[in-house]
């Protein structure tokens, strides 16, 4: 098993700080699949061939907006450890199958936005249970707008009735096709429930409670308990879909940044947000939610927030079983750069 190296000037205890806090990103099914390639000058961001999901997700699309994700919570661990980071995403020749490398790029002082970011990794926990009725107001909803934006990305707000109708719709419709998709199901079915010292998926404490039919929206099933009377999901939660500006590996890659600044900048605010991501999955749905946006984004995830009460964390994990060791031939695979 490999150990954490001295890297970018940090001793191995900061190193792993660093790559725990990237670990702390979310991943559909909480599969996290995800590697790292530690050397002195460098730290090499690699997907997981072993943790795709192939039924739910066959292009690899949210495999790397999770990957996008735990990029920016390393990047945010190296700013508070001193380091200003210096990206470079889908590096080819120079990291042969590395979806980004990480160098150092001097020293920075991190300020205060950053730092509470930084506080909300390790609080942030996707929420399956149901929300407060209670609006979330411009204010936020600016603030999550503007954190899409800081990673050239972008956040569209869901706000007329139109909108949220035609979303359900379209939530709905990909959500019955993977109900009827044995793989999908089969792959759900891996990373939930009862699974006595697993370091990953959604155990059930953190299921949320079972889908009913007058739910607004098309839940997935995590085999929670089931409701108690009035505890219905809201009626109006805020939905929101994340897009990129293009398409492709480096689109999912910033989108995943991105969404990773909007779920920490929503947690600093006492928001709670899961996944209706559902529509992103299925191929022809998206293209119709695509199409539904103007054409020009590229939707990469749909998010419901808003108040709710504290979840416990889901499990991770430990660094030493993600690190690629020195003599360790890293994946390259072509579906990571088609």
């Amino acid at each position: 098993m490999a150990e954490v190296v001295a890297a970018l000037g940090l001793g191995p205890e900061q190193i792993e700080s660093v790559l725990t806090a990237a670990s702390l990103a979310p991943s559909v099914h909480n599969a996290q699949p995800w590697r790292f390639r530690v050397r002195h000058d460098r730290i090499e961001l690699h997907a997981d061939p072993d943790r795709r999901l192939a039924a739910t997700d066959p292009e690899d699309r949210e495999l790397r907006l999770s990957c996008g994700a735990a990029l920016f919570n390393l990047r945010l661990a190296l700013q508070s450890a001193g380091v200003r980071p210096l990206v470079s995403m889908l590096p080819g020749r120079d990291a042969p199958g590395a979806l980004a490398v990480v160098r150092h790029g001097g020293r920075l002082k991190i300020d205060d936005e950053q730092r509470g970011l930084l506080a909300a990794v390790s609080r942030r926990h996707t929420n399956r249970r149901p929300f407060l009725e209670a609006a979330v107001d411009p204010r936020q909803r600016h603030a999550l707008v503007r954190a899409a934006e800081l990673e050239r990305s972008w956040l569209h707000v869901v706000t007329t009735p139109v909108d949220r109708a035609q979303l359900k719709r379209f939530v709905r419709q990909a959500h019955e096709i993977q109900l009827a998709d044995e793989g999908v199901q089969a792959e759900l079915a891996a990373f939930t429930g009862h699974r006595p010292g697993a370091t990953d998926g959604v155990p059930l404490t953190s299921a949320g409670v079972r889908p009913e039919m007058q739910d607004e929206w098309a839940f997935r099933d995590f085999h929670g308990p089931e409701r108690r009377p009035g505890k219905d999901y809201e009626s109006d939660p805020l939905v929101v879909v994340l897009c990129s500006f293009y398409d492709g590996p480096l689109g999912e890659l910033q989108a995943g940044q991105a969404l990773q600044r909007v779920l920490l900048t929503a947690t600093t605010r006492g928001l709670s947000a899961s996944f209706l991501s559902q529509p992103v999955e299925v191929r022809r749905v998206r293209e119709d939610l695509r199409r539904a946006l103007g054409g020009m984004l590229v939707p990469q995830t749909v998010l419901r927030l808003g108040f709710s009460t504290p979840v416990p964390p889901t499990p991770r994990r430990p660094v030493s079983e993600l690190l690629i060791r020195s003599d360790e031939h890293a994946p390259v695979r072509g579906v990571w750069h088609r």
